[in-house]
């Protein structure tokens, strides 16, 4: 492309925005912010931690805090990633952002009677996405917003540096976020001292960690975390993508 074309093509989207109402203007722009806002900041946090989430600031209305500590993956029990991924996304070391297995089998509007919603088909790379960039709840708008952002992320991030940045941001109680204050809150220990039983009681409240309880799980949180226990033994090969 010459520098003539592009001079052109620059006079031109002035003209065009020249041309628009201000209210206009102003949506054109928050546009543009809306969409290089994840592109730009994904490329900062393959190298730095992200200061708080969508879902963080969301949270402040209700009244919640703030409470999280970062900490790497290998400050963690490596039994929280396994319990998690084997839980949330047994594909994930596979796909590539998008598990589109999982989204032929799975209803994602499943819910059980008492404790909210079961997993649906989003993988830890879509989860990621909405926490950092979007916002809760179900709709095909936050859906179909968080489906590139995922494939955009899992392209530049590696798998290793995804887990590390979901594991330190994802909510694992009200105004409790990430692995360390998670462990701390629930178990009154570092995140890298967690058990296996108690990697898998993180994991399996982790579809509605405001009514589910890891710390005083009820009958259906235990028999979730035996599920999840029993199918990590053999999730060794599956989670070759995180390295040593």
């Amino acid at each position: 492309m010459t520098i003539e074309t592009q001079s052109g093509m620059v006079a031109s989207s002035r003209r065009y925005l020249d041309g628009l109402k201000s209210w206009q203007r102003r949506l054109v722009y928050a546009l543009v912010f809306i969409t290089a806002w994840p592109i730009v900041m994904t490329l900062v946090y393959t190298a730095v931690p992200p200061p708080f989430s969508n879902l963080m600031i969301l949270r402040l209305f209700t009244g919640n805090g703030i409470h999280k500590d970062w900490v790497s993956l290998g400050e963690m029990s490596p039994q929280l990633a396994n319990a998690v991924i084997t839980s949330e996304d047994a594909r994930f070391c596979d796909h590539n952002g998008v598990d589109w297995v999982e989204f032929q089998g799975v209803v994602d509007d499943v819910f059980d009677d008492d404790e909210g919603p079961i997993r649906g088909a989003s993988t830890i790379s879509m989860q990621t996405a909405k926490n950092l960039f979007l916002w809760d709840g179900r709709s095909f708008i936050r859906k179909g917003l968080e489906i590139p952002i995922a494939y955009w992320m899992d392209l530049v991030l590696s798998k290793r540096r995804m887990i590390e940045i979901y594991l330190n941001i994802v909510e694992w109680g009200p105004g409790v976020y990430g692995a360390e204050a998670a462990s701390q809150f629930h178990f009154r220990k570092p995140a890298a001292k967690l058990s296996k039983r108690e990697a898998a009681l993180l994991a399996a409240v982790l579809p509605n960690p405001i009514k589910r309880k890891a710390g005083k799980p009820s009958k259906r949180v235990s028999s979730i975390a035996n599920r999840i226990m029993s199918r990590m033994n053999g999730m060794g090969s599956y989670l070759a993508c995180l390295g040593p």
